[in-house]
């Protein structure tokens, strides 16, 4: 696979890439501590998307690894998770922060969000997504406790951390480097930075 320019994925923004059947995509977690929210939509009928809870039951696990085919909302495949250079820790339990989720957390002005960046990053391409599925949080850190709680943990990732995801299906792969500066889910010091991706033939 030759490697395409590099892209960025501005700190607190999204952005969003067309890929032909049998391309890759490269999202680079530069600093090491960037959560990046990810979505796949079909590129000839957006009502078809990756679906995690249709993903989790496929994969019998609740974050995909290296080898996974990762399914839409129709049960079948448009990425296969091609390589993780991390530790493999990413989420598939957490919805998209939204305006909603900040009120709840105390924002009283408007707040950066990964909802707003998915609908922004694909009108950048022309295109409207049908809703917000719930994203691929890649080096999201959520650990599930014994008794069932879930817990807001930091990244375990290093930089330049990468993962591959090869498409099945034409599709749109949407990236948001997660705005969330109240929680540590983008480490301690709680401030968003920058990703890069590729697009590898």
């Amino acid at each position: 696979m030759a490697n395409a320019e590099l892209q960025l994925i501005p700190a607190r923004r999204g952005r969003a890439a067309r890929l032909r059947k049998g391309q890759s995509i490269k999202i680079i977690n530069t600093h090491g501590q960037q959560v990046v929210d990810t979505w796949c939509f079909h590129a000839d009928d957006p009502r078809e998307f990756l679906s995690m809870e249709h993903l989790r039951p496929t994969i019998e696990r609740i974050f995909p690894r290296a080898g996974d085919r990762l399914v839409t909302n129709r049960r079948r495949p448009i990425l296969t998770f091609l390589e993780d250079s991390s530790l493999g820790v990413h989420d598939t339990l957490i919805a998209a922060c939204d305006s909603y989720r900040y009120g709840l957390l105390g924002c009283t002005e408007y707040h950066d969000n990964c909802t707003d960046n998915l609908f922004a990053a694909m009108q950048m391409i022309g295109l409207t997504p049908p809703e917000c599925p719930s994203p691929l949080n890649l080096w999201m850190n959520i650990p599930v406790v014994e008794d069932g709680r879930t817990l807001w943990g930091e990244p375990v990732s290093k930089p330049g951390d990468h993962v591959i995801l090869r498409a099945e299906l034409d599709c749109v792969v949407v990236m948001s480097a997660c705005p969330q500066d109240i929680l540590p889910i983008n480490g301690r010091n709680r401030q968003p930075t920058e990703a890069h991706y590729q697009i590898l033939d």
